[in-house]
């Protein structure tokens, strides 16, 4: 189970995760937000957070419109590992090395085809396991 979240400025690119997900067969849960109207992200992204924190959800993806700030609120959570891409090439090293269970994207700086390769990328990899990627995930932790 994916948990998603986004304000008023990712609340578009969400909706085109949504299907893609959909497409592809993956179950999500929406923690909101769920219209274009003004609102603040920590609002939805810290519950998709715990959510991920507490194991109900394997992984997130949350989206404002830079990422910086509802990936900063999931961080703020125990146990998350939210990384901010704007590339294919960070959300695949990110998975392998860092482990992370969250992705962040910023709504206003990628667009639908590159954020769905980023989205597609970060599920599809595996974290390495590598020694040296462990120990380092276990000093984050």
């Amino acid at each position: 189970m994916i948990a998603l979240a986004c304000d008023h400025g990712g609340y578009d690119l969400k909706c085109q995760v949504i299907r893609h997900l959909e497409e592809r067969g993956l179950e999500y849960k929406d923690f909101g937000c769920y219209s274009k109207e003004s609102c603040d992200y920590p609002d939805f992204g810290r519950p998709a957070a715990e959510a991920v924190a507490k194991g109900e959800c394997d992984r997130g993806v949350v989206i404002c419109t830079t990422g910086i700030g509802i990936s900063i609120v999931a961080n703020k959570v125990k146990g998350v590992r939210c990384a901010l891409c704007a590339d294919t090439l960070s959300a695949r090293l990110t998975r392998e090395h860092n482990n992370a269970n969250m992705l962040a994207m910023g709504a206003g700086i990628v667009g639908p085809n590159l954020a769905i390769s980023i989205l597609d990328t970060f599920l599809d990899t595996a974290f390495s396991e590598e020694e040296k990627h462990a120990r380092r995930v276990g000093k984050i932790e």
